[in-house]
């Protein structure tokens, strides 16, 4: 496959030799086109060697070639590994000075963009707006991963591992060369014509859930005990936004009912606590949706009674008052199983789809996996995302290792160690497959 892979002015420039050394390994025939404060940090030699083509940052080498038009027009893939925040301005707005710019105006193949910069630039209003647009557009914006970036500042803004990047840009190259196949045996024609590039765009960019309406559950639910005091668990709720977000990159209408702090573009968010509030929102969410992902660490049991004062250490007993300092005890009962009722009130229709999360721990009785495979039985969810919890383990984490299952088949999906983005994007592409 023909992939072009364009690289802005920015520390993480360096990152992009093995991103080139995966994809060249692979067999794909890559292009580099770097910006020209790009090479103040990775010289053209370097991407000369590493892809055996000659590199050119203007429009006015090999002109008679007619790059600027020729490299998007032919291509099959183009990313940008790091898109700095000027790029992504740029791209956004349509402004062609340079020939990366040029080729991102002319590409009709999917586009995949890996931000990287400090997190004030990334978390400015500008930028996020920017990120907006080109998602809207079909851009696959691939979120930056949270870490040490320059010097000694840390926070979101790093790039992805290119390790991450390319099964990113494999994911992209097998769903292109799967609409093409499907648009040349329904059409009789090649898929590059000019009548049906929006159409190609939308079938193989990111607006595979473009007109769907998608619920996700995220965070873990806090069960009071009494003003001060819960029952809760380690979840960050990462994991949930992080689907939520992608989601909304691929052109869904998405609602996010989550137990923790949330701001993300084109998302819907509705903020719980405790179980039954959780319950109530998917119960509400769900009635019309077309997927509905259940991500949210629900806890199990919730105290049987709540204190409506703290509950001192010390508490008078019997009737004399004297004072007891044991623990007291509380009583717990169990929380509704809210995969299940989802799964019971669906009924007999196939919609929605039901993606269910399994966060387990191996024991005496049996693997991760085997709990996880009991589980998905169990439930009658369509999809089941298992991964293995614990101190150190997923919960906070930005990284995640998951086993995503179907119900019906023996086949399953590995995805990981990899950002809980990249994990996002391998389960929505098992859920499309559905859709």
């Amino acid at each position: 496959m023909r992939v072009v892979l364009g690289v802005a002015g920015g520390i993480a420039a360096y990152k992009a030799c093995s991103l080139l050394r995966l994809l060249t390994e692979a067999g794909h025939d890559v292009t580099v086109v770097p910006t020209a404060a790009a090479l103040n940090f990775v010289g053209a030699p370097t991407w000369s060697a590493l892809s055996g083509k000659p590199v050119s940052t203007d429009v006015w080498t090999n002109v008679h070639e007619v790059p600027h038009v020729r490299l998007g027009q032919e291509a099959d893939l183009v990313v940008v590994a790091p898109a700095t925040a000027d790029l992504l301005a740029k791209a956004a707005t349509g402004q062609a000075d340079d020939l990366l710019t040029n080729v991102l105006l002319t590409a009709r193949c999917p586009v995949v963009m890996a931000p990287a910069m400090h997190t004030e630039m990334w978390d400015h209003p500008a930028t996020q707006a920017n990120v907006a647009t080109l998602s809207e557009r079909g851009v696959h914006v691939v979120p930056p991963a949270s870490g040490r970036l320059t010097g000694k500042d840390s926070g979101p803004g790093r790039l992805p591992e290119p390790e991450e990047l390319y099964a990113v840009c494999e994911r992209e190259l097998a769903r292109a060369a799967s609409a093409s196949g499907t648009a040349a045996a329904s059409a009789g024609v090649t898929a590059r014509t000019g009548a049906n590039a929006a159409d190609k765009r939308s079938a193989q960019g990111r607006g595979d859930l473009s007109g769907r309406r998608v619920v996700v559950s995220a965070g873990g639910t806090r069960e009071p005990l009494d003003p001060v005091r819960y029952l809760g668990n380690r979840s960050s709720g990462k994991q949930g936004h992080a689907l939520a977000a992608a989601a909304a990159a691929r052109g869904a209408q998405v609602t996010l009912v989550t137990s923790a702090a949330a701001d993300l573009p084109d998302v819907d968010v509705v903020t719980i606590e405790t179980a039954l509030q959780l319950r109530d929102a998917m119960h509400a969410a769900a009635a019309d949706a077309d997927v509905v992902v259940m991500a949210a660490a629900v806890a199990d049991f919730r105290p049987a009674t709540y204190a409506p004062s703290k509950i001192k250490k010390t508490h008078e007993v019997g009737p004399d008052g004297a004072e007891d300092d044991s623990a007291p005890t509380i009583a717990l009962v169990r929380n509704p199983d809210i995969l299940a009722e989802l799964v019971e009130s669906r009924g007999a229709s196939p919609a929605p789809i039901i993606v269910g999360f399994a966060a387990e721990t191996g024991d005496e009785n049996g693997s991760v996996l085997d709990h996880g495979r009991a589980k998905l039985e169990r439930k009658g969810c369509d999809v089941l995302v298992v991964n293995e919890v614990g101190e150190g383990k997923t919960f906070g984490a930005d990284d995640n290792t998951v086993t995503v299952l179907r119900r019906g088949s023996a086949e399953s999906v590995e995805v990981g160690p990899a950002t809980k983005a990249a994990v996002s994007d391998a389960v929505w592409d098992v859920v499309v497959t559905l859709l």
